[in-house]
């Protein structure tokens, strides 16, 4: 579809990945090894530089907390896997110009 993609193995690593890239959007999975999902985009939005970056949650947890969660965060959407490629590609189009 034309996106440049960088990918993060951990917590740690995605935390600099989107620091040193300044991504439109993120794609963040809410299970990651070394830390939460939740305490990136909690470090995120507290950055200057990536305050208002949109994040799409990913998780395959059935948790409704989950997704409450994902919802307090603004310019956010959630997604639970599995999906849809469309799905994706509609979360994508929202904050993607």
């Amino acid at each position: 579809m034309g996106y440049q993609v960088d990918s993060a193995a951990d917590a740690v690593y995605a935390m600099k990945a989107a620091m040193r890239c300044n991504p439109e959007v993120i794609l963040l999975d809410v299970n990651l090894p070394g830390g939460s999902g939740f305490v990136v985009a909690d470090r995120l939005r507290a950055s200057p530089e990536m305050g208002a970056t949109p994040i799409i949650f990913i998780t395959a947890s059935k948790d409704p907390e989950m997704r409450k969660r994902a919802a307090a965060y603004p310019s956010s959407v959630f997604l639970e896997k599995p999906f849809q490629a469309a799905q994706l590609t509609e979360a994508l189009e929202q904050f993607v110009h």
